[in-house]
This record gives C-alpha cells, sequence and structure tokens, in this order.
C-alpha cells in the first residue's frame, strides 16, 4: 500500500482507500511494511491538512497495521529505479514480499513494476479484482 492510499482512508471514512484499510484484517489480503515505509507513513498522516484524527488516533491507526502486516526487512536496493526516491522502497518491498500488487492512486509512478512481475491498481481496482466491490 503507498502512502497516499493510506492518507486517503484517513481523511475520509468514504472510498475505496477507507474499505481497503479496513479489511486489514479480513484474511482477502496480506499487507507489507518495512521500516521506511512504516516512517513514511507517519511523517505523511502526521504532516497532513485536512485529518480529523489526533496524534493518538493516527498512531493507533499505525499500530494496527504493523499488527495486521507482514514485517520485511529490505537487504538490496535497486535505486534510483523509480522517478520518486520514496516510491523505491514501496516497489523493493513488493518484490521482496512477492507482492502480487502494488496499491496506489500514482499508478503511471509504478510503471516499472511490471518488470518484477507486480501488477500497480488503484484500490478501487483492487477490490473490484478481489470481488469486494463491483
Amino acid at each position: 500500500m503507498d502512502t497516499n492510499v493510506l492518507v486517503s482512508a484517513i481523511r475520509s471514512n468514504k472510498g475505496a482507500s477507507y474499505k481497503f484499510l479496513t479489511m486489514v484484517d479480513s484474511g482477502k489480503y496480506e499487507l507489507q511494511i518495512s521500516v521506511p515505509l512504516l516512517l513514511e507513513y507517519e511523517e505523511a498522516a502526521k504532516r497532513s491538512t485536512g485529518i480529523a484524527l489526533s496524534e493518538t488516533e493516527i498512531n493507533d491507526i499505525l499500530d494496527y497495521i504493523c499488527a495486521m502486516s507482514n514485517k520485511r526487512e529490505i537487504f538490496y536496493l535497486w535505486r534510483p529505479m523509480l522517478k520518486d526516491p520514496k516510491d523505491d522502497f514501496v516497489l523493493e518491498l513488493a518484490v521482496e514480499s512477492e507482492s502480487a500488487f502494488i496499491i496506489t492512486y500514482n499508478k503511471q509512478d509504478f510503471g516499472k513494476a511490471e518488470r518484477f512481475g507486480i501488477r500497480v491498481a488503484t484500490p478501487k481496482e483492487f477490490l473490484e479484482e478481489i470481488g469486494v466491490i463491483r
């Protein structure tokens, strides 16, 4: 899950990103996390405007993500691979964890993911793919 999906989910409880986040414990998919990605989530969530959550509530969400995710360590770096260095560690995590998907609203930024057999989808596209929404 790219950071923009998390930020979208905590800004509004409507929409596909929120539905995606609330399904982390459903067993329909597995979320992957690494230390760099978690730190990015925290920094983005706490600096974003339009979020009506307290720091404690944001921390609770991050703790939930950590508890429900597969923790991964990245031992190799292929940087730079993508335009945005913050996207590189999302791709590295997806490759290391053998993920089938990267969930993001910036699909064009992850064009090189296909080289690794990783599909890039928005939350809505992914939820449609797994049969949660039509």
